[in-house]
């Protein structure tokens, strides 16, 4: 679907357009690496327990979905009539995040022998459609109880349910109970390529990667309420935010932060950063006004759909593909005249720019991409 009424870009909360758009340079930073021997530590995911900057970026996109979800729809939800179309567009959309990362596979890796089924687009899909429905049939007490439930049921499963096929439960990569899952209903050709033995976007970890979804539909209604001034909003959030930080780190004691696993203490704590920086971005851009320097990130806020899917075939059709005697652009453009840390984050810094500037050019003519 392709928008260019510039009444859509007006009625757009402007500071989670520039949260979204600074998500996804981050996004688009850390996932194109020159040389992945040779990362920053802050531009690396986790080996497993832990949590770096990078491992925010993920849970940040869920948590835009909830607030545009409330954003989106609050108007049209009040009327009850409404809630079956809504339902379907959100089906809809779901299904075309899911087929644009299976036809993408297929294009880079013809063949359906080795086809991952779950992946980062199908996670965003069913948590918007969960949440969608949670949004319009539930009240904010019902989704509390949902979150709460999710959250701990996780946390029983995972730690003290034996899985069938060791006998006792485990938090580690190949033998906790979603690899099991995983693997005995796609089998492991279907699973992630790096490991084919669990998948890090695995389907019993799409449960609490709803909960990201809810949390922020939490902040997405508090943000839109009209009877609380906006300082009295933004302190509250702040508040939620140092609250859910603490629950998930104390959380993380006996229960491990955890992206791949997408832990119940990497809710809250992911959770938590993203209602800080979006709480930031509005006192500061909505409140305080200032937009002087926004547009960039906006462009990309914007049309964060084409970014990403830019973002997987630029590499793969024109970077990562040897040229000139058999070499890639990387190795004849960025290696030979830097030191390999620096070469390999220029290189994905440029990446950026790139995409950016086909960004800027959508938001020069007011059009928005999206699904």
């Amino acid at each position: 679907m392709v928008q260019t009424n510039a009444t859509t870009a007006n009625s757009r909360l402007l500071s989670l357009d520039i949260f979204r758009g600074i998500t996804v340079a981050a996004m688009i930073l850390v996932n194109n690496p020159g040389d992945w021997g040779h990362i920053y530590t802050p531009l690396k995911h986790s080996t497993w327990n832990g949590c770096n900057p990078t491992d925010l970026i993920f849970p940040f996109f869920l948590f835009i979905v909830g607030v545009s979800i409330v954003y989106a729809m609050e108007t049209k939800a009040a009327i009850r009539a409404n809630h079956s179309k809504i339902i379907l567009m959100a089906l809809r959309r779901s299904a075309i995040l899911i087929v644009i990362s299976l036809v993408t596979q297929l294009l880079f890796h013809p063949g359906f022998a080795h086809l991952r089924y779950m992946g980062v687009l199908q996670r965003i899909g069913l948590v918007y459609f969960f949440c969608t429905i949670l949004y319009l049939k539930t009240s904010q007490k019902t989704r509390d109880w949902v979150m709460a439930i999710l959250l701990i049921g996780y946390y029983i499963l995972l730690n003290f349910v034996p899985v069938p096929d060791t006998g006792h439960a485990s938090l580690e990569p190949a033998t906790n109970m979603g690899a099991w899952l995983d693997r005995t209903i796609f089998t492991t050709s279907h699973l992630w390529m790096e490991s084919r033995t669990w998948d890090p976007e695995g389907l019993l970890g799409t449960l609490p990667a709803i909960v990201t979804g809810l949390i922020s539909i939490r902040a997405g209604s508090w943000l839109k309420r009209k009877d609380r001034d906006d300082s009295i909003k933004i302190t509250w959030l702040l508040t939620y935010s140092i609250i859910s930080i603490v629950a998930g780190l104390f959380w993380g004691l006996f229960f491990p932060i955890n992206k791949a696993l997408w832990t119940s203490s990497y809710v809250l704590y992911s959770g938590g950063w993203a209602m800080a920086s979006l709480g930031v971005c509005y006192w500061l851009i909505d409140v305080q006004g200032y937009k002087k320097y926004t547009a960039p990130f906006v462009a990309f806020g914007v049309n964060a759909l084409p970014a990403y899917i830019l973002s997987n075939y630029i590499p793969h059709y024109l970077i990562n593909k040897p040229r000139f005697e058999g070499q890639t652009i990387y190795q004849m453009v960025y290696a030979p005249y830097f030191p390999p840390y620096v070469a390999s984050v220029i290189s994905a810094a440029a990446l950026v720019l790139l995409i950016w500037s086909l960004m800027w050019i959508l938001h020069l003519r007011k059009i928005i991409i999206k699904v």
